[in-house]
């Protein structure tokens, strides 16, 4: 029960805390883009905050040491809301492969434009694929480092994987390295789901796959490494009793 209140109760300071995070991001319109980079971190820390006190979650982040400087493609697991935020400060110059349909959103929406995200329309098939890869281009010649969830949406910890080739043809176009990373998060932040359990969500930050390999290799390497990693901080948290 007390976890129960416990959830709820962070749920609602999450919403609260975002909304006043973009109220405090609106001047940003009329800053460089990396304003906004700035107020989004700032806000991802704060949700860090908000759930190690209320919600009894905080994390470890192991391998920091292996983040390569300038461009790069990131390649997370994907089991929860909070690797969308949590991530942000691990990177100078981090931006998200988002679906176009977040832009639309109102205040949200215009300062993603802002931060210069990559959008996706995900109905355009091909089309979607190739203004992806020329938009990322253009944001990685500019040293970021770009953030894509291989599986494209949230997959349970422990799910049968379902990776999607976007990231490869990305990988094998753009010519810079690749940084996998695992985590666990999917056992403390459900998807689809209210509840909150406590616990400390892993994360482990993998060897940069060097730029070149043949795309095949590269995706299965990428498969390979990612589930390999992310099964053993599942197996970890279980065996430490979460």
């Amino acid at each position: 029960m007390l976890m129960v209140v416990r959830s709820i109760v962070f749920n609602a300071l999450f919403y609260l805390n975002t909304a006043l995070w973009l109220v405090i991001a609106l001047p940003t319109f009329f800053l460089p883009y990396r304003a906004i980079l700035g107020v989004a971190k700032a806000w991802g820390r704060c949700n860090l905050v908000l759930l190690r006190i209320v919600a009894g979650i905080d994390c470890e982040i192991r391998g920091r040491e292996k983040i390569p400087p300038g461009a790069l493609i990131v390649a997370p697991k994907h089991q929860s809301a909070w690797e969308t935020f949590a991530l942000l400060s691990l990177f100078d110059n981090p931006l998200f492969i988002v679906k176009r349909e977040l832009e639309w959103i109102p205040i949200f929406g215009w300062l993603m434009i802002k931060g210069r995200m990559v959008p996706v329309d995900r109905g355009a098939g091909s089309h979607a694929l190739t203004a992806m890869t020329e938009r990322a281009r253009l944001e990685l010649a500019d040293g970021r480092q770009l953030i894509i969830f291989p599986e494209g949406t949230r997959r349970p910890a422990g799910a049968e994987p379902r990776y999607k080739y976007g990231v490869a043809h990305l990988y094998a176009a753009e010519g810079v390295p690749c940084l996998p990373i695992a985590l666990n998060s999917g056992l403390f932040w459900p998807r689809r789901s209210i509840r909150r359990l406590p616990g400390t969500v892993l994360v482990q930050v993998l060897d940069p796959i060097p730029p070149g390999l043949d795309k095949d290799v590269f995706f299965k390497r990428l498969q390979d490494v990612l589930e390999t990693a992310t099964a053993r901080l599942i197996a970890e948290a279980k065996a430490a009793g979460r």
